[in-house]
C-alpha cells in the first residue's frame, strides 16, 4: 500500500445511501438538492422492471412535476443526450435524476453538462473539458458494476464515428446517490455476471494506476474481497440477497476507486473493441483483462500483489502470481461467453484501428507501464 503522507491526492464521491430500500428516499433528497420539475432519465428495460415507474410515482406523490424520458440504449449515443437536453428545456426541469445502468446515468451526466455549458456534447470529451457544473443529479443504480453513480466519468459514444468518448471531470459527480440492492434483483445472469466483470477491472486497474493513493487503494481491495466471496454467489442464485447486496457495495467500493484513480488500458482497449463488436462494456473489459495484466505485471507487481492477496492468495508464496491467474480466471468463467475476440467477431484488419483509439482514449494515461502502439496490437492479438 502507498505510503501515508508520501503525496498529496485528492478524493471526490457523491452522498451515498446505501441499503434495500433506498430508492424510497428520492423525494426527500429531490427537495434537499432544491429540485421542483425533474428529468427522470432511464431506460425502457429498467421502466418495464417497475424501478423507474416507482420512482416517479414517489416523486408525484411527494408534489414534483416530473418529465420522464426513456429512449437511452446501451452505449449511449450523442445523439439520446441530445434529444434528452430537448426534454429537459421544454419541460423547464431543474433537476435529473437517473435511474438505471451505467448507461443511463452516463446519458443523464451528458444532459446535464449541456443544460448548463451549451453546445453539443461532442465538445466536451477529454479530462476537465466541462467549467460549468451541470443541475442537481441524483441516481438510483440498477446493475452492480458500473460505478457511474458514484465516479467523476462518463461515457459517451459519438454517433459518426462510432467511438467513445470518456468525458473526465469534477462536475459529473453526482449529487446524491441511492444504492439499493433490491433494483439489481431484475438483472438476469448474463448481465450480472458483465457488470460484475467490469466491477472487478475497475478495481484491479485503480489499484495498479499511477493515480492511486491510499483511499482508493483501501477501497479497491474491499471491492476485490467482495467479489471473490460474491460473485460466483450471484451469478448462480439471482435470489441471493446477501450476494447481491454484498456486489452493490464492491460496485460502490470499485467506483469511487477508479473515480479518483482513474483506469488504464484495460478500458481504453475495451473502449476501442466495443466499436468493433456488439458486446457489453463489462464482456470487453473480460475478453482483453488477463492480457493487459500479464503487460503490465513488470511495471506493477507490488501492487498485483494487493489485489492478489485481497483474492484470498499468500502475497509471500513464490508461486503467487500463477494463484492469482488462477482466481482471475475462476471469476472470468462466470462470463459464460467466449473470451476470444475472433469468435465475437473481431478479425486482424481491425487490430491496427482499434491500437489507434485504443492510444487515444484518456484512461490509458493512468497506465502503470507506457505502451506503444505496436504493444497494443500485441495484447488484442493474444487475445484473438
Amino acid at each position: 500500500m502507498s505510503g501515508i503522507g508520501e503525496s498529496i491526492f485528492k478524493f471526490v464521491c457523491p452522498e451515498v445511501v446505501f441499503g434495500v430500500g433506498s430508492r424510497g428516499y428520492a423525494a426527500r433528497y429531490a427537495f434537499n438538492t432544491g429540485m421542483s420539475s425533474v428529468l427522470l432519465v432511464s431506460d425502457e428495460g429498467v421502466f418495464e422492471a417497475g424501478w423507474g415507474r416507482e420512482v416517479v410515482e414517489c416523486l408525484e406523490e411527494a408534489g414534483l412535476h416530473v418529465a420522464v424520458y426513456t429512449d437511452v440504449t446501451p452505449n449511449p449515443k450523442d445523439y439520446e443526450v441530445m434529444k434528452g437536453v430537448e426534454i429537459y428545456q421544454y419541460a423547464e426541469c431543474d433537476g435529473i435524476i437517473a435511474v438505471g445502468g451505467g448507461s443511463v446515468i452516463d446519458c443523464a451526466k451528458g444532459i446535464g453538462v449541456v443544460v448548463s455549458n451549451g453546445g453539443d456534447i461532442k465538445g466536451y470529451a477529454g479530462v476537465d473539458t466541462i467549467r460549468k457544473p451541470g443541475p442537481p443529479l441524483i441516481c438510483v443504480p440498477t446493475t452492480a458494476g458500473t460505478g457511474a453513480d458514484v465516479s467523476q466519468f462518463a461515457v459517451i459514444t459519438d454517433s459518426f464515428t462510432k467511438e467513445k468518448m470518456c468525458l473526465v471531470s469534477k462536475t459529473l459527480v453526482p449529487d446524491v446517490s441511492l444504492v439499493d440492492p433490491e433494483t439489481t434483483c431484475t438483472m438476469d445472469r448474463g448481465l450480472t455476471a458483465a457488470t460484475g466483470m467490469d466491477a472487478f477491472a475497475h478495481a484491479i486497474e485503480a489499484i495498479v494506476s499511477n493515480g492511486s493513493s491510499h483511499l482508493t487503494e483501501l477501497h479497491a481491495t474491499e471491492a476485490i474481497k467482495l467479489i471473490h466471496t460474491y460473485f460466483e454467489k450471484v451469478c448462480e442464485n439471482r435470489d441471493d440477497m446477501e450476494a447481491t447486496v454484498g456486489m452493490m457495495l464492491a460496485s460502490t467500493h470499485a467506483g469511487m476507486a477508479f473515480s479518483n484513480a482513474s483506469l488504464g488500458l484495460v478500458h481504453a482497449m475495451a473502449h476501442a473493441l466495443a466499436g468493433v463488436v456488439d458486446v457489453s462494456h463489462g464482456v470487453c473489459t473480460a475478453m482483453v483483462l488477463p492480457y493487459v495484466m500479464d503487460y503490465n505485471m513488470a511495471a506493477a507487481e507490488d501492487k498485483y500483489k494487493l489485489a492478489a492477496e485481497a483474492m484470498g492468495v499468500d502475497g509471500d508464496d513464490a508461486e503467487w502470481m500463477e494463484d492469482m491467474s488462477v482466481e482471475v480466471g475462476k471469476l472470468l468463467g462466470n462470463i459464460g461467453e467466449s473470451s476470444g475476440l475472433r469468435e465475437a467477431g473481431v478479425s486482424e484488419d481491425d487490430i491496427g484501428g482499434m491500437a489507434d483509439k485504443a492510444m487515444k482514449d484518456a484512461t490509458i494515461v493512468t497506465n502503470p507501464r507506457k505502451p506503444t502502439r505496436q504493444e497494443v496490437e500485441m495484447i488484442y492479438e493474444r487475445a484473438m
